[in-house]
């Protein structure tokens, strides 16, 4: 088994206040049909598994293709591999774009609605080529789809 290099290791956290309740938030957030609309168009996000089956569970293998950076497109399968409803989930790169993704998605209340905190631990393919260009692709481009995120998580629920 392949220990990681924990030095090679990235980390983005992102917070939002939605206003709306756990109940909702968790509605649609767990849903995986719901990514869709909260990825950026230019990344061309398309789910090919069957999310018929509604709501996510601990065990539950997601897969899509998307075009990451450069336009260029790839197969992504997620687990989920850990899930306490109303207050968080885990989703697991198990084949895609990444060496390691790690994606954990925290609901709290707060005064105003919920507190959404998504904490992404991640390292880049491509060995020493993957960490050259982290600083100026991989991490903004990150960024630049948790931004999107946000910008439609407000038009859909509103301003906290």
């Amino acid at each position: 088994m392949l220990v990681p290099n924990l030095q090679h290791m990235y980390y983005l956290e992102k917070e939002i206040i939605v206003p709306a309740s756990i109940e909702e938030c968790w509605e649609f957030f767990s849903s995986p049909a719901n990514l869709s609309k909260i990825t950026p168009k230019e990344m061309d996000f398309v789910i090919t598994s069957n999310t018929e089956v509604g709501k996510m569970y601990q065990g539950m293998f997601i897969t899509y293709t998307v075009r990451p950076i450069l336009g260029i497109k790839v197969k992504w399968v997620t687990e989920i591999t850990f899930v306490e409803k109303g207050r968080y989930f885990i989703d697991e790169q198990r084949v895609g774009p990444y060496k390691i993704w790690h994606h954990e998605h925290h609901f709290k209340k707060v005064e105003g609605g919920t507190l959404m905190t998504d904490k992404i631990y991640y390292a880049p393919p491509l060995g020493i080529l993957g960490r050259i260009t982290q600083p100026f692709l991989v991490k903004p481009q990150l960024k630049k789809i948790f931004d999107y995120r946000e910008k439609k998580v407000k038009e859909l629920f509103g301003e906290a």
